[in-house]
């Protein structure tokens, strides 16, 4: 047997949580852990089959918002290979992680619910190689703690710190949900955390090995590899609930809405994937920067007209063109909006935001607060309403209440190739390439070229859920849909995640979407109410002790 010795950890969670918070879990954001490491125990190189002795058995201490602690004993199987051919097994690996105990009573996990959660932030590389215990994963080279590539092709491999937005993109945030796993892990579900290639990674040729659409292609490898070992890893593999933030929210999103799709195929192959399903049962995605190639115009159109936090008006000439386009896009999708809204376009996409979404999330946080809370909220906030319990607002006033945007023009496509989304579309040792007609023709580094590269369509559509959703509905595609993010979000249009609420809606979908009011980038606000709907929508009923009791 190679179960090793018992390693205990802590892990104390914040009392931060919203009003309402459901009893599986109810904590806020943050975790820390102190003590302990854990011995790798990674598959044999090539080898798709789990070593079910391979763990190391772990205790974490969470603490809930009630501040009542809860010991969850578990099993960690660290850094297991997911493809037979990896290009960097640094990052094309996953750590399963399966509870056995919890608050003293023994914990049968075989047919739990499966949390594949990722750490992907700005499409830069992921790596769980490092990681102590579950939650304790995160950004590899390029990213947050860097971590040095491995893998023959990649043996003298680094994550380029030249690449665009390498060093304070703001969409670096991937690791934000780690909560979530602890509490599904509290409340006996199996884990499953998988790292993969990011945009930054360069090998010592100067090729850029990480770029699109290499992180969905390693995502569903992962989870192939999970569904062909069914049976053998614990958990139920029909019962996959993705998760993730920022672009691992978009890579969520596009995961759960690309399932089985064919157009992978051949880079599957290459990697030498498991013969297996890639379809996940539910999505949850936190955040989503995504549909890369309409974000420009969708961020105009949301975001236009407010200025930089220097105070600076953006160029409204190239404003008011992006918004040209998000209008004739938006009209092209045909989407209706819920609660039977009607068909949504740029003339009363504003009205749907505020009734569907904003003025509900603002009453859902001023009714959480004390009548003295409240009182000084609103006299801060004149533009508010407060009538019968409920919030009320113009999307005007809205806009000037956020202030400041995050980003320039074009906020995705930048002009000069320095968005992040720039590097995440180059090619061999071309580190940035552009993906819009409209940036090229206006491309300010000297290109001549009359026309975008003609792979680009196709990795356009591997990295668009909207693809999968409403060009050409994907039947594999997950049913069950928990969509989150920040009103004060400026990294992206508040039109992108209600798209695929939309989307998904319109096909008959299960949709859970909502916005944090005052919340900006990364924000998970309700990460209990998430594990409950785990539960709910996949019909599981937690084991003795899986749930985190007030």
């Amino acid at each position: 047997m190679k179960h090793r010795a018992v390693k205990r950890r802590s892990v104390v969670l914040g009392l931060g949580a919203t009003a309402g918070v459901a009893a599986v879990g109810g904590i806020a954001l943050s975790a820390q852990a102190s003590g302990g490491t854990s011995t790798s125990s990674s598959s044999d190189a090539g080898s798709l089959a789990f070593d079910p002795d391979a763990y190391t058995k772990l205790t974490t201490t969470v603490t809930d918002t009630a501040g009542a602690e809860h010991a969850v004993t578990y099993h960690f199987w660290k850094a297991i290979t997911y493809v037979a051919k990896p290009v960097d097994a640094t990052y094309q690996s996953l750590n399963v992680s399966v509870p056995v105990e919890i608050d003293g009573t023994a914990v049968d996990a075989s047919n739990a619910p499966i949390l594949f959660a990722n750490s992907v932030g700005g499409y830069m590389p992921s790596s769980v190689a490092d990681a102590t215990g579950i939650g304790a994963g995160g950004m590899g080279a390029g990213g947050m703690g860097a971590g040095a590539p491995s893998g023959a092709p990649s043996a003298s491999a680094s994550a380029s710190t030249s690449a665009p937005g390498a060093n304070g993109n703001t969409n670096a945030t991937g690791g934000a949900l780690s909560s979530n796993q602890l509490l599904a892990l509290a409340a006996g579900y199996v884990v499953v955390e998988p790292g993969a290639r990011g945009r930054t990674l360069k090998n010592s040729a100067g090729e850029y090995y990480g770029v699109a659409p290499a992180a969905i292609v390693d995502l569903k490898a992962a989870v192939r590899y999970v569904r062909a070992n069914k049976g053998v890893i614990p958990g139920d593999t029909d019962r996959i609930v993705s998760a993730g933030t920022s672009a691992g929210g978009a890579l969520s999103s596009l995961l759960g809405a690309s399932g089985d799709s064919p157009l992978y195929a051949k880079y599957l192959e290459e990697l030498g994937a498991a013969d297996a399903s890639d379809a996940i049962f539910a999505t949850g995605a936190w955040c989503p920067i995504t549909d890369l190639e309409h974000a420009d115009g969708s961020y105009e159109w949301n975001w236009g007209g407010n200025a930089l936090s220097t105070g600076k008006q953006v160029d409204q000439t190239v404003s008011k063109a992006l918004r040209s386009q998000f209008a004739e896009y938006q009209a092209g999708l045909k989407l209706k909006g819920l609660n039977g809204f009607g068909t949504l376009n740029a003339r009363n996409y504003d009205e749907y935001l505020v009734k569907q979404y904003l003025e509900p999330s603002a009453t859902t946080y001023l009714a959480a607060l004390s009548d003295t809370a409240r009182e000084t909220y609103l006299a801060a906030n004149t533009f508010i309403t407060w009538k019968n319990g409920r919030a009320g607002f113009s999307w005007a006033d809205f806009l000037t209440h956020v202030g400041a945007r995050k980003k320039n023009t074009p906020a995705f496509d930048a002009f000069d190739l320095s968005a992040g989304e720039n590097n995440e579309f180059g090619k061999g040792t071309v580190i940035s390439r552009h993906f819009t007609a409209y940036s090229l023709k206006n491309d300010t580094t000297g290109l001549t070229a009359k026309r975008l590269d003609s792979d680009i369509p196709e990795m356009l559509r591997l990295m668009n859920p909207m693809y999968f959703l409403a060009d050409k509905p994907n039947e594999g595609r997950s049913k069950h849909w928990w969509i989150r993010l920040g009103t004060k979000d400026s990294d992206t249009s508040l039109t992108v995640s209600a798209n695929i609420a939309a989307a998904a809606n319109g096909l008959g979908d299960d949709v859970d979407h909502l916005y944090y009011w005052d919340q900006g980038h990364g924000a998970n606000t309700d990460p209990g109410d998430f594990i409950a709907w785990i539960a709910k929508v996949t019909g599981h009923k937690a084991k003795a002790g899986g749930k985190v009791k007030k």
